[in-house]
């Protein structure tokens, strides 16, 4: 999860299942774009896409929302291993998945770099 309005490097990749070009903000996101563009069950992907609830007053994107051929959504977050213990980082992922299982996605998860 990154604030909507993030300021730090930004990549840009081409994707035919993003039916675009798809913005990445880290490496993790960049290569799970490859896992997910060779991956035959996903048919769409969409990346950074806003969350349309407030955390602690700053909107949030989340980074991976991809439909499977047979129409299921899977939603996926991009976190370093490092940062899975700080505080916030627990805090922004729990409030994703929370907010995607209101909308009724069970198969939510994280993509980490290890």
């Amino acid at each position: 999860m990154i604030k909507k309005n993030f300021k730090g490097r930004c990549e840009k990749r081409y994707s035919d299942k993003g039916q675009g070009v798809l913005k990445v903000y880290n490496d993790i996101q960049a290569k799970y774009i490859l896992l997910l563009e060779n991956n035959t069950e996903i048919k769409k992907i969409q990346c950074n896409v806003l969350l349309d609830e407030k955390f602690n007053d700053n909107e949030y994107t989340t980074d991976f929302v991809c439909e499977k051929l047979n129409d299921d959504l899977i939603v996926r977050e991009c976190v370093q291993k490092k940062y899975l213990t700080k505080p916030l980082t627990v805090k922004l992922l729990d409030f994703s998945r929370n907010y995607w299982l209101k909308r009724g996605i069970k198969d939510w998860g994280i993509v980490i770099n290890e």
